[in-house]
């Protein structure tokens, strides 16, 4: 099954700019902007067929698909098509550095594999889970708030014990689950307490300088 196929290559404007259109690379996990390419309408079709990037490649004059040379392929996760239809949003799961310089994106930012933004979505979700709405009230995040903060605390105290006991025990697999339930308890605790991701790293920054 195509990954892509909700977009079709009629619904993109490739005669507005010369039968190119920009498109833009962004880490489905660490939503970095990884590289800007351009895509005519093979290179659209092949990328979709192959679930790989292809450009089309104005200084070679042909379709250039990422990695052909090097090996490393941008892996489509998934596209969006914006507004006035004449601009491709790609995320991807990079194999490999993006750039040529040996650099994981084409604006030399360096290396950096956290997902907060993964994190910011799950703090979104809490959020959400929080409301008083028929649909959260028999989840486990709705229930948690409810029982008050004291349980709430006690549950992250719990969380806390089990990481230092597998750590303990050298059991990767359950420690890195344990620190799942950790990281995911104590989002709930500070929403209980309005206190938002940001404003921990803001601390953790002032704290790095």
């Amino acid at each position: 099954m195509n990954i892509n196929e909700e977009i079709q290559s009629q619904q993109i404007d490739f005669e507005k700019q010369n039968g190119l259109v920009p498109v833009i690379i962004q880490d489905s996990k660490t939503m970095r902007v990884l590289m800007l390419g351009f895509m005519n309408h093979e290179a659209f079709e092949k990328t979709q067929k192959e679930n790989k990037v292809t450009f089309f490649s104005r200084t070679k004059n042909r379709l250039w698909t990422k990695g052909e040379t090097s090996g490393n392929f941008l892996h489509v996760q998934k596209m969006h098509l914006d507004c006035d239809n004449d601009t491709l949003l790609i995320f991807v799961k990079p194999q490999g550095e993006v750039c040529h310089t040996g650099t994981d994106t084409c604006f030399g930012e360096e290396k950096n594999t956290a997902n907060i933004h993964f994190l910011q979505h799950l703090e979104n979700t809490i959020e959400k889970r929080s409301q008083d709405t028929e649909e959260n009230a028999s989840s486990y995040t709705n229930k948690l708030l409810k029982s008050g903060v004291h349980k709430v605390a006690q549950k992250v105290g719990e969380e806390a014990v089990e990481v230092v006991i597998d750590a303990m025990r050298g059991n990767k697999e359950r420690f890195k689950e344990e620190c799942g339930d950790l990281l995911y308890h104590l989002l709930v605790l500070m929403r209980s307490q309005d206190v938002k991701i940001d404003e921990v790293m803001e601390v953790l920054e002032k704290r790095h300088k």
